[in-house]
Parts: structure tokens; C-alpha cells; sequence
């Protein structure tokens, strides 16, 4: 994703667009413009470039946002689709996605978390799913391995988790509907 277009960007330019403008009609001797918009420019800028400094962008998204709407949209789906929303937008003030699950999985580390890097979608076989590609940090791949039953049940009632190790410190998390468990019945 364009860092230029995240919300910390956004702000600081803003903020950066309000003060230059403040400072100009300060120049030309315009108070009426240039107080109020030196008076909320300067702390605008200053907001702005604090997101900016704590913020966490989402991770590459190997599949475009509409080559699975359809499956996504099932409410079947919906934890998949909710863990989707949640890991591909700006985060601030965390040192990684998931922070939470993670810590609770007890698949973390203080100085040297897992980091995403990736997320793809798939539907195979109608199943839709998830795959995560994840820096591993200082967490062992034997510890991401003795979690792996635990880790489909923690995101989503029906979820079977593969995890698959790529390069020696990257591995992959699959996440997708148990083929045995039942479809929800819709409402009518």
C-alpha cells in the first residue's frame, strides 16, 4: 500500500499545507488568516507527524481486493473475512499485526516479534481461506508448531490451521473452513 496515501501522510500534509498558508498571510500582514490557520496548522503537523512515526503498514496483498469478494462475502466466512479487514489496514502504535493473538498464542517476543509480510487469499475445492506469510522473529518455528491445533480454533469456530516453513526464518499460516464442519444455516 502507498505510504504517501496513509492516514499519518494525510495529516501531516494537511497540517504542513495549513501552517505554509498561516505563514505566508502572516507575511502579507492577513491576520484573519493567518492566526487560525497557523493556530491549528502548527498542531496539526505536529499530530500528523506522530502517526507517522508509530505507524505499521499493512502487509503486500498478493490477490486484488475483488478476485474473491463473492466467497468472502458468504457468512461462512465471516471470521476469515474479519481477520482479512483487520490485518490490511494502517496500524499505530504496535510493533506488529495480530499483536494480540499473538501474544495470547504465545507465539511472541518482546524485542523481536513476528512480523506479516503477506497475505493471500484462495478458495480451493469452495473452501476459502487465508495465507499468512510471516517473518518468524525470535519465535521459534517449533513453537509456531506446538500451536498449530490451537491456532485455526483461536481465529474462527470451524478453521483448520497448515503452517509451512519457507525460508529458515519465514513460514506460511493457511487458515481455512475444516472441510467437515457443517455450512451455517442462512436466515431467511
Amino acid at each position: 500500500m502507498n505510504a504517501l496515501f496513509s492516514p499519518g501522510s494525510l495529516v501531516s500534509l494537511a497540517g504542513a499545507v495549513l501552517t505554509v498558508i498561516g505563514s505566508i498571510a502572516y507575511l502579507g500582514d492577513n491576520a484573519n488568516l493567518s492566526l487560525p490557520t497557523i493556530f491549528y496548522g502548527i498542531p496539526i503537523l505536529l499530530g500528523g507527524l506522530a502517526l507517522k512515526s508509530s505507524e505499521l503498514p499493512p502487509p503486500q496483498r498478493l490477490t486484488p481486493p475483488q478476485a474473491f469478494q463473492q466467497v468472502r462475502d458468504q457468512p461462512d466466512n465471516a471470521d476469515l473475512k474479519k481477520l482479512l479487514g483487520d490485518v490490511t489496514r494502517w496500524r499505530y502504535g504496535q510493533k506488529a499485526h495480530l499483536e494480540s493473538s499473538l501474544e495470547a498464542l504465545k507465539l511472541w517476543d518482546e524485542d523481536n516479534p513476528p512480523q506479516l509480510l503477506s497475505v493471500a487469499e484462495s478458495a480451493d475445492a469452495g473452501r476459502y481461506g487465508l495465507a499468512l506469510t510471516f517473518a518468524c522473529g525470535a519465535v521459534s518455528l517449533e513453537r509456531w508448531q506446538d500451536q498449530a491445533e490451537r491456532l485455526g480454533r483461536f481465529f474462527g469456530r470451524g478453521l483448520e490451521a497448515q503452517l509451512e516453513p519457507l525460508a529458515p526464518d519465514q513460514l506460511r499460516l493457511s487458515l481455512r473452513r475444516s472441510a467437515d464442519t457443517p455450512a451455517t444455516p442462512q436466515s431467511p
